[in-house]
């Protein structure tokens, strides 16, 4: 087994793309700043599926729901690029099959709060997304109650509505619904 030798300094988006592939881990970029996380557990993956699922048989054929994918939020120095647990974009640019998506090819990020990630997800991930324009910005949080505090953007910032357990509706920027404690037991999805 051969060590990787970290960055010593800021990155650059061309350097973070010449990282070695690694599937085991989840590379982002914050201000240049290289930061690993491990994979998240069987509980939030499965609740990641589940809303993807239920987001693409909701929305309009014009959009699709992706999980897990590389986003460039700010490409200028220093850069930052973060991997949502699931965006929505439209099917025509998934369909040009990039290996990133840019924070303008966005309706929505949806992150799910693991442990270690909810200041990220609430307040630094919350403001990188606003200030990149990303129209609707999502955070699940999957202990009991399951919750879901949706952001929409407003004046360049976000305007936030939480919703916990039962049934999320919303008609911003699409209409959509779901049960939330069907995204974490077994069984499925509720409701789409």
């Amino acid at each position: 087994m051969t060590a990787m030798s970290w960055p010593d300094h800021l990155l650059s988006l061309e350097e973070f793309e010449r990282l070695p592939e690694d599937d085991s881990r989840r590379y982002e970029l914050q201000e240049g700043v290289l930061h690993v996380t491990p994979k998240a557990a069987g509980i939030h993956q499965r609740a990641v599926k589940r809303l993807a699922s239920v987001l693409d048989r909701q929305l309009p054929l014009e959009w699709e729901a992706i999980p897990d994918v590389e986003v460039v939020i700010v490409s200028s120095w220093p850069p930052v690029v973060r991997v949502p647990d699931v965006v929505v974009a439209t099917a025509a640019r998934i369909d040009q099959n990039p290996n990133r998506l840019y924070a303008q090819d966005l309706l929505l990020a949806v992150e799910v709060v693991s442990p270690g990630s909810s200041q990220t997800d609430r307040v630094v991930k919350r403001h990188e997304y606003a200030k990149a324009g990303i129209p609707g910005y999502w955070v699940l949080d999957l202990d009991e109650p399951v919750t879901i505090a949706e952001n929409r953007l407003h004046d360049g910032g976000y305007k936030s509505h939480s919703t916990e357990g039962g049934v999320f509706r919303t008609g911003e920027p699409f209409e959509f619904e779901v049960e939330l404690e069907s995204l974490v037991r077994r069984g499925g999805a509720g409701i789409g």
